[in-house]
């Protein structure tokens, strides 16, 4: 078996989760890899908010030209980097099992946030859920790797920030936490706490060794997260929060649409048997839709140009 070579972003996240892919493969499988540091546009416009750059990929493209000039041979993506549409001579052998879903705040909790507070995230999902719950808040564009976005919490830049809690304890960095949000304050991303692995659809001994890292279960979540982002046609920059777990053998789906300046706030929660995940995330579309979501997507679209 051939040395794999896994590509990654150069972000302490990012180097993190590449090494516990070459840690697992190497457990699961016997297979030897080194990693690879790629550069990618969201790597490198650090200072634009990413709704200026597209939001759509822009952590992966670069990533996926690798795997397809064949300088690498697996790429590490946190599920909720990865849109919607993959390209066809790529594959997705492996979602491993997902980690805490939850945001979480540092510097403050939500209720010790003074009126006005001045609250930092790149995430319009974020601050359009903290807009529904806390109107008051003076919500600003945050970018940057996690330390980045620590120091300006820590230099008095932001009041709070908002951050993955998972991003977080995978880094070592859980005492840093201040509250963890409940998913009935705000649900997370499309993928959030998920890691998966692509790779090339014609390597068939990479894909094979791969599927020893799948899990099944957080893969039926992710693809009902996934139909359901696809069918509101929303790339990473939409206001959709959404969550799919197994309860007691059924798949339960919780999913909100909210503007920006959270004024307007819809959210549905359905459930089917796991075996139709993905036609339960193109339900709740048309749920969400029906309940006015599509509305509160157009005008994002227009506000965003």
């Amino acid at each position: 078996m051939r040395i794999l070579r896994i590509g990654t972003r150069g972000s302490m996240l990012a180097k993190w989760q590449a090494e516990f892919i070459r840690k697992r493969l190497f457990a699961a499988a016997g297979v030897e890899a080194e990693i690879v540091i790629i550069k990618t546009a969201g790597d490198k416009l650090q200072h634009i908010p990413l709704t200026q750059i597209g939001g759509k990929g822009v952590f992966i493209k670069e990533l996926e030209e690798a795997l397809l000039e064949e300088t690498i041979d697996l790429a590490v993506h946190s599920v909720k980097d990865v849109p919607t549409d993959v390209p066809s001579r790529l594959m997705f052998p492996a979602v491993c099992r997902r980690d805490d879903v939850r945001d979480c705040l540092v510097g403050s909790t939500l209720a010790n946030l003074r009126k006005g507070a001045r609250v930092g995230t790149g995430s319009l999902r974020r601050q359009a859920q903290l807009l529904h719950l806390r109107p008051d808040l003076d919500i600003r564009d945050l970018r940057g790797n996690v330390d980045t976005r620590l120091r300006k919490v820590e230099s008095g830049e932001y009041e709070a920030i908002v951050l993955s809690k998972a991003g977080l304890d995978r880094l070592g960095l859980s005492q840093r936490i201040s509250e963890i949000l409940s998913p009935e304050i705000c649900l997370p991303a499309v993928g959030q706490g998920a890691i998966a692995v692509e790779c090339r659809l014609k390597d068939a001994e990479a894909g094979d060794i791969l599927a020893h890292l799948d899990d099944a279960e957080s893969r039926t979540a992710i693809i009902a997260e996934r139909a359901l982002l696809s069918a509101l046609q929303g790339g990473c920059q939409v206001p959709l929060g959404a969550w799919a777990r197994i309860e007691r053998g059924e798949l339960l789906l919780e999913a909100c649409v909210c503007s920006v300046d959270g004024v307007q706030y819809v959210k549905q929660r359905t459930t089917a048997p796991p075996d139709q995940a993905a036609q339960l995330g193109e339900y709740m579309a048309r749920l969400l839709a029906e309940a006015g979501a599509q509305s509160i997507l157009e005008e994002v679209s227009r506000q965003r140009g």
